[in-house]
């Protein structure tokens, strides 16, 4: 059974940093697409950054780009998303999402498995 469980969600304040983890369960890190997405009330999910199952550079979004890392420890089977200089347009609800394809990109509906999301609210 495959489970994304996010934590680190958070209320900051503008130029602050957080970190979320998404502890990842019944996936092989090395065969699959590892993501981030956020979305916010009223809008269309948006992709975030996603790591290959080759695990090579990440893809970002250009909103987030030189400002959020993503990273992963597969010895703990978990993957993170660091957030720096955040700023209020990146409040959102953040969800880690997980995909059968080695290269699935930024669409969301090539994702098979989606965490809770966590929520992140950054104020000016």
């Amino acid at each position: 059974q495959v489970q994304l469980v996010e934590s680190g969600g958070g209320s900051v304040q503008a130029g602050e940093s957080l970190r979320l983890s998404c502890a990842v369960s019944g996936i092989t890190f090395t065969r699959s697409t590892l993501g981030w997405f956020r979305q916010t009330p009223g809008k269309e999910r948006e992709f975030v950054t996603a790591v290959t199952g080759w695990g090579n550079r990440a893809s970002y979004a250009d909103s987030v780009k030189d400002r959020f890392t993503l990273f992963r420890d597969t010895s703990k089977k978990t993957m993170y998303l660091q957030m720096n200089s955040l700023k209020p347009e990146d409040t959102a609800t953040y969800y880690c999402a997980g995909a059968q394809a080695l290269n699935a990109g930024a669409q969301d509906d090539k994702y098979d498995y989606w965490g809770q999301g966590t929520q992140v609210t950054v104020s000016s």
